[in-house]
């Protein structure tokens, strides 16, 4: 099978790992951003999303806090913990307004859009993300 040609220069499109337990979530930020240089990856809830981070290395997560078997918050805490996994830039996307966010980005985290979100927004701060300003 042949790669795609950006690998084939030795490059490769950035990967989005999408985490969110609502798959038309997942399927919206998945269209929205389809017009970027991505790859994307999907993950239904924290446990697989560590599995994934970690074979897959991931450009940036787009992570949902409130998901079953294991939360984006204890994402975040494996992250932490984590050497590997602790480069990866992470955006936080939630109807949570817990006020321990604005620890979460203080300590890594790329950046916070609360739910509704506008896909927009969304866009410029993966692309933000992925390509950090010098």
């Amino acid at each position: 099978m042949a790669q795609p040609e950006s690998e084939q220069q030795g490059t490769r499109p950035f990967r989005i790992l999408v985490v969110d337990d609502d798959p038309s979530i997942r399927k919206m930020i998945v269209a929205a951003l389809r017009r970027g240089p991505y790859q994307f990856l999907e993950a239904p809830n924290g446990k697989d999303a560590l599995d994934l981070m970690r074979s897959h290395d991931p450009d940036v997560v787009v992570l949902d806090l409130m998901m079953p078997i294991l939360s984006g918050w204890d994402v975040l805490r494996e992250r932490q913990n984590d050497p590997q996994l602790r480069k990866i830039p992470v955006i936080l996307i939630s109807a949570n307004r817990d006020p321990e966010i604005a620890n979460a980005v203080d300590k890594g985290v790329c950046a916070f859009l609360p739910k509704p979100f506008d896909i927009g927004a969304l866009s410029a701060l993966v692309h933000s993300c992925v390509n950090p300003a010098p």
